[in-house]
C-alpha cells in the first residue's frame, strides 16, 4: 500500500468550491448555524415558505461531516432499525422509517436536475459470522415492522468474498455530497438565502421577543436559531451526556481492474464493520471507497492503526488495491438510538437543533430539516413528535450511565496521568505538565506550537490524534488543530497559547484570527 500522509476528502477534491459571503449580517428572521446538508436543506425549505434566512459557518460549506461521509442516501441502514425497535418500540421505529423515506424523497427531488450528485444503487447489509447473521435476522424483523420490505439472501451478494447472509434493498442512492450541497446552495441563493463564512456560533440568548445569536464576529438578531452543527454547541440541558461522539476512517482505493469494484452499497454488521461503495477521482476514474474502524473520539492511542487496518482488510479482500487518499468524519449517537429534531429545552421555543444521526446523516439530515422547518411553520410532519424530545428510555438511560462513567474515568485519568509522547518521521507531539496545567506541544511540518492541553468545553485533557494530527478530547469529542484552533465538537473557544518562543524559520500563528477559520459544522 502507498501512504498518503494528509487526509483529503474525495468529495471535496472532486467538486468545485462553494463560495460564501464575508460581509456582516446583524439581523435575519431565521439564522441557521452550520452549512452542512441539514442546514442547507432547511435553508431551502424555509426560504420557499417565505422566511428571510442567513446561514453562518466558521469555514466553507460542507467543511466537516457532510463533506467527509460515505454519503449513502439509503433506507437500509445496517442495524439501526433493530436498535430503535429494542429501545423505543414499534411506533418509533415505524416513525423513523417514515422520516427516512421523506428525507430521501425530498433530496432526490431536489437533485433531479443534478445527475452528477446522485446515483441509484442497490443497498446490501451483509454478515460473515454467526453474530453478524443474528444481527441480519434482527434487522430484517425490524425493517419489516417499520414497513421496509427487504429481501434476505445467502451467498456472495455481489462481493468477491463469501458472505453468510445479507439483506437487500433495491433503488437506493449514493451521493456525491459536495455536488449535492452545491445544487442546494444554488437553489437557496436564488431564493434569497445569504451564506456567511468566518462566523462561528459561540452562544445564544433567547427571549420572548427573539434570539440574540452570538458569533465570533458579533451578534445577529433573529426570531429563530436552527443549530445544525452536529453537536448543538448552545447546549444548556446536558445534551453532552446524551450524545456519544465517534470518528470513522474512510479511504479510496485504486484496483487493478475497475470491474472489481462491487456495483452497490455494502455495509457489514459483524463486530468489525466495513462500508463499501464506488467513487471517482478528478479524472473520472473509478475508485473503491471503504469506511470503518470507528472509535470514540479522543480515546484511541494511535489512530494510524485504524487506517492501517482498513488497508490490510482491503488488500486481502481486493488483491492489488492501492490507497489513493483517505479522510475521516465525526458523528454523534443519541442515548436511546433515535435522533433528536426539536426545540432545545429552556430556549422559549426560539432555538432548534437536529443531532444524533448515528452515521446515517444523508437521510437524517433532510428528515431533521423537515422536522425543524415544520416547527417554524407550525406544520409538523406526522412522524416528527417521536423525535422532538430528548427522551432516552430505559435502555438509553442505562447507556447514559455507562457513558457518563466512561467520561468520568477519562477525566480522572487525563488529569492524573496527562503525560504522553508521539514521534514519527521527524514529527513529534507530547503532553507534559507545567505546574498544575497539562501543556500540549507539537512540531508538525516545521511549525512548533505549545497550547493548553485542557479542552475549553469541560476541561478534559486532550490526546494526540496520530493520523489526523489534531488534539482531540476524550470526553465529548471536541477537536483542535496543533495551534489550538477549534476544529469541531462542543467547544467554541480556541486553546490558549502557552509558547513564548518559536524556533527560527517556523511560522507563528496569529491567535487573534484562529477562531475565525475553524469550522462549527
Amino acid at each position: 500500500m502507498t501512504t498518503t500522509d494528509r487526509p483529503h476528502s474525495l468529495w471535496r477534491d472532486t467538486a468545485p468550491g462553494i463560495p460564501v459571503e464575508t460581509w456582516p449580517v446583524d439581523e435575519s428572521e431565521v439564522v441557521i448555524a452550520g452549512a452542512g446538508l441539514t442546514g442547507l436543506a432547511a435553508a431551502v425549505m424555509l426560504a420557499r415558505s417565505g422566511h428571510r434566512v442567513a446561514v453562518i459557518d466558521a469555514a466553507e460549506i460542507g467543511a466537516r461531516t457532510t463533506g467527509a461521509s460515505t454519503a449513502k442516501l439509503s433506507l437500509l441502514q445496517g442495524s439501526v432499525y433493530s436498535g430503535i425497535l429494542r429501545s423505543a418500540g414499534e411506533h418509533v421505529v415505524s416513525a423513523y422509517a417514515r422520516a427516512q423515506r421523506d428525507g430521501q424523497s425530498w433530496l432526490r427531488a431536489e437533485l433531479a436536475d443534478a445527475p452528477d450528485a446522485e446515483e441509484r444503487r442497490v443497498a446490501i447489509t451483509y454478515a460473515m459470522t454467526a453474530a453478524g447473521d443474528a444481527n441480519v435476522r434482527a434487522e430484517e424483523t425490524a425493517c419489516r415492522t417499520a414497513g421496509i420490505e427487504v429481501e434476505r439472501r445467502s451467498g456472495q451478494a455481489g462481493l468477491p468474498f463469501p458472505v453468510s447472509s445479507a439483506l437487500v434493498l433495491e433503488d437506493q442512492s449514493q451521493l456525491h455530497p459536495m455536488r449535492a450541497l452545491g445544487a442546494l446552495t444554488d437553489r437557496a441563493r436564488a431564493l434569497g438565502v445569504h451564506f456567511i463564512g468566518g462566523r462561528r456560533l459561540t452562544g445564544a440568548d433567547a427571549s420572548g421577543d427573539g434570539v440574540r445569536v452570538r458569533t465570533s464576529r458579533g451578534t445577529i438578531s433573529a426570531q429563530r436559531l436552527l443549530v445544525t452543527t452536529g453537536f448543538p454547541v448552545v447546549d444548556r440541558r446536558g445534551f453532552f451526556a446524551k450524545l456519544t461522539p465517534t470518528r470513522q476512517m474512510v479511504a479510496a482505493y485504486r484496483l487493478p481492474d475497475p470491474a472489481m469494484i462491487p456495483d452497490g452499497m455494502f455495509l457489514c454488521v459483524d463486530e468489525v464493520t466495513r462500508s463499501l461503495r464506488a467513487g471517482r477521482d478528478e479524472q473520472g476514474r473509478a475508485l473503491l471507497v471503504v469506511g470503518g474502524s470507528s472509535y470514540p473520539t479522543g480515546r484511541d492511542p494511535d489512530t494510524r492503526q485504524r487506517l492501517q487496518a482498513i488497508d490490510r482488510w482491503t488488500a486481502q479482500a481486493f488483491p492489488g488495491a492501492v490507497r489513493d487518499r483517505w479522510w475521516a468524519a465525526q458523528d454523534y449517537r443519541m442515548a436511546g438510538d433515535r435522533p433528536f429534531f426539536g426545540i432545545l429545552p429552556g430556549t422559549r421555543g426560539r432555538i432548534l437543533a437536529a443531532t444524533g444521526f448515528a452515521k446515517w446523516g444523508m437521510t437524517n439530515a433532510v428528515a431533521g430539516a423537515l422536522a425543524l422547518t415544520g416547527i417554524v411553520d407550525d406544520a409538523p410532519a406526522e412522524w416528527a413528535e417521536h423525535f422532538a424530545h430528548a427522551r432516552v428510555g430505559v435502555r438509553g438511560a442505562a447507556a447514559m450511565v455507562r457513558s457518563s462513567a466512561s467520561v468520568a474515568a477519562e477525566a480522572v485519568q487525563g488529569w492524573a496521568r496527562p503525560e504522553q509522547s508521539h514521534a514519527e518521521a521527524g514529527e513529534r507531539a507530547r503532553v507534559l505538565r507545567r505546574g498544575l496545567e497539562p501543556v500540549a506541544e507539537s512540531d508538525v511540518d516545521g511549525r512548533i506550537c505549545a497550547v493548553s492541553a485542557v479542552c475549553t468545553h469541560m476541561g478534559g485533557v486532550l490526546r494526540w490524534n496520530t493520523a489526523e494530527r489534531s488534539w482531540d478530547c476524550p470526553l465529548h469529542g471536541s477537536r483542535f488543530a496543533p495551534d489550538g484552533r477549534v476544529i469541531e465538537g462542543p467547544a467554541t473557544r480556541d486553546l490558549p497559547r502557552r509558547d513564548g518562543k518559536v524556533r527560527a524559520g517556523t511560522d507563528r500563528v496569529n491567535p487573534g484570527t484562529a477562531s475565525d477559520t475553524a469550522s462549527i459544522e
